[in-house]
């Protein structure tokens, strides 16, 4: 069997990938700079002289905590979201070394899984990814693909031309460094906890689409959750895990398809 179906379906949850967690970045920064609410008059300073974060407006404490959030070391991100494409989700442990392991599944197409490991990216398929991307294509051209990749990992040159682009979201701070400051419509809101932690939750509303950032008040004040609803994709994001290995590990070799080697020797 050529290698060309299996380079496709490498390229086609790479690019999924990354569009699922562009989405997630483009979710946690939904102030555009502009310091006037959504009628048009100047935004009020909501500040609190009590509770957490005290004396400090929603835009100061929201550029306070993305700014922790992007000096983390590592951090696992949690995103979900309802899409024009169907349901997105996607976990992802990313560090500083650039560095990653997570999770995909797009809608009922099933779930891609990928790690990077310095210089190598490796994807694995379960067989639902596989059938649905092979979808159209012969019966023998389908059995050939999932005796080749089934529970096994596609190993690829991440420095390459062709993946080093795609794989930018997995150097944390190029992706953190999505998450722009300057939320100047931020308002206080209450105080709750996700996850067991205690977080003063922040809010924002943009015309039908409203925003939710829940800011740790113990510790570093880290992000720990956003929240979109009403908008073209709503959905949510969590970050946990800041600054813990993110156990990404070279797969045996054995379990190991090298599209590289498998052209070479056709």
């Amino acid at each position: 069997m050529s290698v060309t179906a299996p380079r496709r379906l490498r390229r086609i949850a790479l690019a999924t990938l990354c569009t699922t967690l562009t989405l997630a970045t483009a979710a946690c920064g939904p102030s555009d700079g502009d310091s006037r609410d959504t009628k048009g008059a100047p935004a009020k300073s909501t500040k609190a002289k009590e509770g957490a974060f005290g004396g400090l407006s929603g835009p100061q404490i929201a550029n306070k905590a993305f700014k922790a959030t992007k000096e983390a070391t590592s951090v696992t991100v949690d995103f979900a979201a309802r899409t024009t494409d169907g349901n997105m989700k996607a976990y992802m442990s990313i560090d500083s070394k650039g560095d990653c392991k997570g999770t995909l599944s797009t809608g009922d197409t099933g779930t891609a899984e990928l790690m990077r490991v310095g210089d190598n990216a490796y994807m694995r398929f379960d067989e639902a990814f596989l059938r649905s991307q092979n979808e159209g294509g012969s019966a023998e051209e389908t059995a050939a693909v999932l005796k080749m990749l089934k529970g096994r990992w596609v190993k690829s040159d991440a420095s390459s031309p062709e993946d080093k682009e795609q794989l930018e979201f997995c150097e944390l701070k190029t992706f953190l460094g999505q998450f722009e400051e300057g939320f100047n419509l931020m308002r206080r809101g209450e105080e709750t906890t996700v996850n067991g932690q205690k977080v003063l939750t922040l809010t924002e509303k943009d015309g039908d689409t409203s925003y939710k950032v829940y800011v740790a008040t113990q510790g570093e004040p880290y992000v720990l959750k956003v929240e979109q609803k009403g908008g073209e994709e709503p959905g949510t994001i969590t970050f946990s895990a800041f600054n813990k290995p993110v156990g990404a590990k070279e797969p045996a070799s054995k379990d190991i398809v090298d599209l590289d080697e498998e052209g070479a020797a056709q």
